[in-house]
């Protein structure tokens, strides 16, 4: 047997401008929250809709922030982003509304774009106004997305589309929708080859978007179908055939951010009160736990960041922080379920109370949504040669 590939983690970099702007980010949602703007709760990169909060991110700068001046960006790397997100998910600040755009779809329009499609949609990104959808998952199909059956058929001036996407996040919202699609037929020793993606505006005759509603009665989740939409050339979305490629390296960005491992961060910081509080050396050992963990998982990610901003392929890595980075989002919760010994309860005036509840409602989608554990598993198990 052959030695085991080593992945490649790169410490980042020390920036005195980092640390300027996240003193800048942190002092804007701390006055927005006493202000009232919002009110900090578990999941709010997910779960969290504002478009209103959208706006005024955009007009400091904070969205599109690896953009380039031209297209209203700050022309800036993704450590930049990075700390951005980070401080935006440890608030628990509501910004679902831009976020797919911002994370992937800024990245992937620079990279495979045209020049009419980066004018039409990088701006009204970068404004916090342009909202993006993925639609990847396929009913019946999980997370192999090599199994995609949605179609789309070449015809004059462009291509027509039918199909369906499942958990479709923001889809009701959002003005388009990046769909992965077969545009070639389906060759079972080449499975990955022949997709494409296509980008769809949500408003096309054809499109039709149904909610799925969680056991709380949240819609943020979509079901949507393509009843033979048209979608012009100039809507095709990279090289044709190469959408497996894409879809990938667009993976990169989606898997190892921050969002992957604080989205119940408002808990952590209320458990970590509770446990200074009480001084019990069995929560202040749970806790410390906790937070041990969470720097490691900062770091990993951090290491992602810098290997997106060197123009390096991350697939793997950003898999790893991605499932890591989940389950640890789950224990936050169990523990919390432990040491406060309270009712969780989305009404009460009791934040302790909320807080759990909210991480309660979306913890089973942790391991689930931006590819499953077992998935996840499987890519690096690949990677490092012992599958």
């Amino acid at each position: 047997m052959g030695e085991m590939p080593v992945l490649d983690a790169p410490a980042a970099p020390v920036s005195a401008d980092l640390d300027v702007l996240r003193g800048q980010i942190r002092s804007f949602l701390r006055e927005a929250v006493v202000d009232g703007v919002f009110v900090p709760r578990c999941d709010g990169w997910h779960a969290g809709w504002d478009e209103s909060f959208s706006r005024l991110l955009g007009k400091h700068g904070w969205v599109g922030i690896t953009l380039p001046v031209a297209y209203g960006g700050a022309g800036l790397t993704p450590l930049h982003r990075h700390v951005v997100s980070e401080e935006l998910v440890a608030a628990g600040a509501p910004v679902n509304a831009h976020w797919a755009a911002d994370r992937q779809m800024g990245p992937a329009l620079l990279e495979h774009g045209t020049a009419e499609q980066r004018d039409r949609f990088l701006p009204g990104i970068a404004r916090g106004e342009v909202y993006f959808a993925i639609g990847m998952s396929e009913p019946d199909s999980g997370s192999d997305l090599a199994s995609v059956r949605s179609r789309a058929t070449k015809i004059e001036g462009g291509w027509r589309l039918s199909g369906t996407k499942l958990w479709v996040t923001g889809a009701h919202r959002a003005q388009a929708v990046l769909v992965l699609v077969r545009t070639r037929p389906l060759d079972e020793t080449a499975r990955h080859a022949g997709l494409s993606q296509l980008i769809v505006m949500a408003d096309s005759p054809g499109v039709e978007i149904r909610p799925i509603h969680n056991l709380a009665g949240d819609h943020h989740f979509n079901e949507v179908s393509f009843d033979d939409v048209f979608v012009p050339d100039s809507m095709l979305f990279g090289a044709e055939g190469e959408g497996w490629a894409q879809v990938t390296s667009e993976l990169g960005f989606e898997r190892s951010g921050p969002e992957r491992y604080l989205s119940t961060f408002p808990l952590l910081q209320h458990l970590a009160r509770y446990a200074r509080a009480t001084g019990d050396p069995r929560h202040t050992s749970a806790v410390g736990g906790l937070i041990a963990r969470l720097w490691t998982l900062r770091q990993m990610s951090y290491a992602v960041a810098v290997q997106l901003a060197q123009r390096r392929s991350a697939e793997l890595p950003a898999a790893l922080v991605k499932e890591l980075g989940t389950r640890y989002e789950g224990d936050v919760v169990e523990i919390a379920r432990e040491v406060l010994a309270i009712e969780p309860d989305p009404d009460s005036d009791d934040q302790g109370a909320v807080l759990l509840a909210q991480a309660i409602q979306s913890a089973p989608g942790f391991t689930i949504r931006g590819g499953t554990n077992e998935i996840l598993q499987g890519l690096v198990a690949k990677g490092v040669g012992v599958r």
